[in-house]
């Protein structure tokens, strides 16, 4: 299995149109917060101009519109099938919402009394969960249990008042093993009634999955329990996903959903601690807020995150589950790594023009070959960064924070690191100066990986006690 060599920039291009909706960022002052004799803050008093919420933004995603019908907040979702991009080079056959994997976010405010009307265009019955909503049982969305199933070609209607506020998600309830991993799931994301703060500067909404697409596959495989190999942020897998852009000095909220089939995530983020101030569960009280560098996401919650981005860069925010930033990758091979694969290519190509083996050394150098891949497929695809390959894939974006960003939102490009600041190569006299002497790899050290396919040159063909126990392969 091997690479693709894809650009970043690709990602960049098609994702300048989202980033170009961003809303103007709330002033940095956080206005209305004034300071009282005990050190709080009163309550958060809105600007003149204030719409009732700052919209979230959904990195390759949109927001699902809705008109207001005597003074009801009307939406209309689409259950159908969905040619989906994952990244460029692979694209499947899915189900979504409004020509959408996953669905479009769903925002609203405490209080709003909201119709969501549901269009069945699939060839099967379906459902909607809001999944963390607080509502009457006949609106929770369960097929057989709740409601009737919504039959092709059917249009539900669902209709509740909203009672608290925080991130939550909705999917599909009839079906599920199919139809969630498909892609029928999205956000609904609530904003306060009457917020006790301002809104943060950037508020991001994320939504992690999991999916199993055969390499060269068109369709996902619902079937699958345990061996994933497409994992995404917002239906994406780097380099396919857009990048999270901050201004220096900006408050920087990040809402995650995780609505994977089987696996929890640990979603990490460098150069940075955050606070968990919310769960699909309401807000956690200041007092109860804890600091984190990874945030642990069950599937089927939601997890709320904040931070000042205080330092410009660019900071990667991954999963930590490593599989989980690779893409397609396969663990039905050998082990090779150590392994000499000298004259075997060669032997090889004899039966297989233009076979060259891979992986002695590790998974790093696939990516950057170039070779061919079938028709598809990322197999172990990452993408091209400023100084070299980037060896991850999957759950993998970038948070890119400046200290000024293009006036239409878009990607501001890789961070230039100020001299002093960028690790590289040590010079000869720093090592001299700080007494660093490189030792060199024994003989023995080196004939720990010396294991051999093919046939190796005389002055290798060594005794077996000779090379620690280590037997050569012929």
């Amino acid at each position: 299995m091997n690479r693709r060599n894809f650009f970043t920039g690709a990602a960049a291009a098609t994702g300048g149109a989202l980033l170009a909706r961003m809303v103007p960022t709330a002033r940095a002052a956080e206005p209305g917060m004034k300071a009282t004799s005990t050190g709080t803050t009163a309550p958060f008093v809105p600007p003149a101009d204030w719409k009732g919420y700052k919209p979230v933004i959904t990195p390759n995603g949109l927001t699902l519109p809705f008109k207001m019908v005597n003074g009801v907040k009307v939406y209309h979702l689409v259950a159908e099938p969905v040619t989906h991009e994952f990244a460029p080079g692979l694209v499947a056959e899915c189900w979504g919402y409004n020509n959408r994997v996953h669905g479009p976010t769903i925002e609203a405010v405490e209080g709003d009394h909201v119709r969501i009307y549901v269009t069945n265009r699939l060839t099967a019955p379906t459902s909607v969960h809001w999944h963390g909503i607080l509502l009457p049982s006949g609106m929770d969305g369960v097929g057989g249990v709740s409601q009737k199933a919504i039959q092709p070609g059917e249009t539900f209607k669902y209709e509740f008042t909203l009672k608290q506020h925080g991130t939550y998600m909705y999917h599909s309830h009839h079906d599920e093993m199919t139809q969630m991993q498909l892609g029928m799931i999205g956000l609904f994301v609530v904003h306060p009634k009457n917020p006790a703060k301002p809104p943060p500067d950037r508020d991001y909404a994320i939504m992690l999955s999991e999916w199993k697409i055969e390499v060269g596959a068109r369709r996902p495989d619902p079937n699958e329990m345990t061996d994933f190999n497409v994992f995404t942020f917002n239906g994406r897998s780097f380099p396919g996903t857009q990048p999270i852009v901050a201004k220096v000095g900006e408050r920087v909220r990040i809402r995650i959903g995780n609505l994977s089939t089987m696996s929890h995530h640990a979603i990490h983020l460098h150069g940075y601690y955050f606070k968990v101030v919310a769960t699909d569960g309401g807000q956690i009280p200041e007092a109860g807020q804890w600091p984190e560098t990874t945030v642990h996401m069950p599937t089927g919650s939601t997890r709320t995150v904040e931070f000042v981005a205080n330092v410009p860069g660019d900071w990667v925010m991954h999963c930590h589950m490593l599989h989980h930033v690779m893409t397609q990758m396969g663990h039905q091979f050998g082990n090779v790594i150590g392994v000499n694969a000298e004259g075997l290519s060669e032997k090889i190509r004899k039966l297989v023009p233009g076979y060259m083996a891979m992986g002695q050394d590790g998974m790093a150098d696939m990516g950057e070959m170039g070779m061919a891949v079938p028709p598809n497929s990322l197999p172990m695809v990452g993408g091209r960064g400023q100084y070299d390959y980037i060896t991850m894939g999957g759950m993998f974006t970038i948070v890119k924070v400046r200290e000024d960003l293009p006036a239409d939102g878009s990607d501001p490009g890789w961070y230039k690191s100020p001299p002093g600041t960028l690790a590289d190569v040590a010079p000869a006299e720093d090592l001299k100066r700080d007494g660093i002497e490189i030792p060199k790899m024994s003989a023995a050290n080196r004939r720990k990986d010396d294991v051999w396919c093919g046939t190796p040159p005389k002055e290798t063909l060594l005794a077996k006690n000779e090379v620690n126990g280590h037997i050569k392969l012929h």
